[in-house]
């Protein structure tokens, strides 16, 4: 973690920078702590019971420690939004999910940009780091603080757009040694929004020219990675067609010193499986149809129906009765070794396999069973009971599943029980199937 950092003074008011981040997940909160060390900092959400948890020293995210908490001493939490007044500067963090048709979900958005609106000033500055097409920062939100404030744009306040590069449960990539991308919506709210953000990233800043190109190239950044795991998750269901086994060849393939070493795999969380639809409905919306990065996201969301499908057809070549059989799912998180389960792909698994007619049990050490439940709907077990299960699926590579080994987590199943190893996280001759 960094030491002190310098203060920032807003050169649009004759004061220091005194900072509201609104929204405190995992993009947030280190940000406010962040920031804290320098500034006077108001670190609001709209969730009393996440201020409550904070105001305690907890952060369930895991992203920020108890002592980090202590020691931010101009920090405030709130829940009211009547505590955004007097802050200068307004950094936005907000989710920004797709809804179940898979069109952007700005209402988060909206409603951030609203609070803004009620309690910027004069010389005010808002920053946006929630992901979003681009366009929607000046063409969606600027608007709303513009007609709730009733100031000028780039006259009585001034935007700036910082993408998010946040990684969930990743202890060597954080906030400070990440390269920070920025933008402003004239060069004077550039400087400054550079200069805010480079007081706190060692790593450094890249100025982007507008806010429309950092807007790009955030979605592009998680895009292109989906893109790459789509196709390597088509050669795994190429390859298991002609009964080679994917893992092995791409350790083969990753001897060429240019070769992209992706894995296939499941392709949830808060950005790689969401992201894609930010650009594609922009470019919708602009008539130009997107072929490639479309067949991507169909390869990706697909991938959760089709280790079910595996699983029952390998449960039904054993002889096993599908309809009431059991199967113990190991994970819900959208990846490893975090809390975090928003737009988690193991739920495909989990009701395709319901769907035909398997009694599935659920177990992620990790996941609150209050988030399952508020979520998802889904009850966890607390501790799977062993030799009862007809299958096992090896959802997610949580240190605690594979520190257990191989023994331990057949030992769940019955006799002649199917092992899937989604993650390929065990030696290869331990699992039944795996991607």
């Amino acid at each position: 973690m960094l030491g002190s950092v310098p203060m920032v003074q807003n050169p649009f008011v004759a004061a220091p920078a005194k900072i509201a981040v609104i929204g405190l997940g995992y993009v947030g909160l280190p940000l406010a702590v962040a920031f804290a060390r320098g500034h006077e900092v108001v670190a609001f959400d709209i969730d009393a019971s996440r201020i409550a948890e904070l105001s305690s020293g907890r952060d369930r995210t895991l992203e920020v420690p108890p002592e980090a908490l202590a020691a931010a001493e101009q920090l405030t939490f709130s829940a009211e939004a009547a505590d955004l007044k007097g802050c200068n500067v307004f950094v936005v963090t907000v989710p920004t999910p797709i809804d179940e048709h898979k069109r952007p979900d700005l209402t988060a958005l909206k409603a951030a940009s609203r609070a803004v609106g009620a309690a910027i000033g004069t010389g005010g500055v808002v920053i946006y780091e929630s992901t979003v097409y681009p366009g929607a920062t000046e063409e969606d939100c600027v608007p709303i603080v513009a007609e709730v404030s009733g100031l000028a744009f780039n006259r009585d306040f001034f935007v700036g757009y910082s993408p998010e590069r946040a990684n969930p449960g990743d202890p060597n990539h954080r906030l400070e040694n990440i390269v920070k991308v920025v933008a402003g919506s004239t060069p004077e709210a550039a400087d400054f929004v550079e200069a805010l953000y480079a007081s706190v990233v060692t790593a450094g800043v890249h100025r982007a020219s507008s806010i429309k190109v950092a807007e790009a190239a955030k979605v592009i950044e998680n895009t292109q990675r989906d893109l790459n795991i789509a196709l390597i998750n088509e050669f795994a269901l190429i390859f298991h067609r002609l009964g080679i086994d994917t893992q092995e060849v791409l350790a083969a393939a990753a001897t060429k010193w240019n070769f992209l070493n992706f894995r296939p795999g499941l392709v949830g969380g808060h950005c790689i499986g969401v992201d894609p639809y930010y650009l594609t409905h922009k470019a919708e919306a602009l008539g130009y149809h997107p072929e490639v990065i479309l067949a991507g996201r169909r390869i990706n969301d697909g991938m959760g129906g089709y280790v079910a499908r595996e699983l029952v057809k390998e449960m039904i070549r054993r002889g096993v009765m599908v309809k009431g059989a059991r199967v113990l799912v190991m994970g819900l998180a959208f990846k490893e070794n975090t809390p975090d389960l928003r737009n988690t792909r193991v739920i495909d698994i989990v009701r395709e396999l319901a769907d035909y007619g398997v009694e599935v049990d659920v177990w992620d050490p990790w996941i609150s069973a209050a988030d399952a439940r508020h979520e998802y709907d889904l009850d966890l077990v607390e501790r799977p009971q062993a030799g009862v299960y007809d299958g096992v699926v090896l959802a997610v590579a949580h240190r605690q599943f594979v520190e257990m080994g191989a023994d331990a987590i057949r030992s769940l199943g019955g006799p002649g029980a199917v092992l899937f190893d989604v993650k390929a996280a065990l030696p290869k001759a331990t699992a039944d199937l795996r991607l």
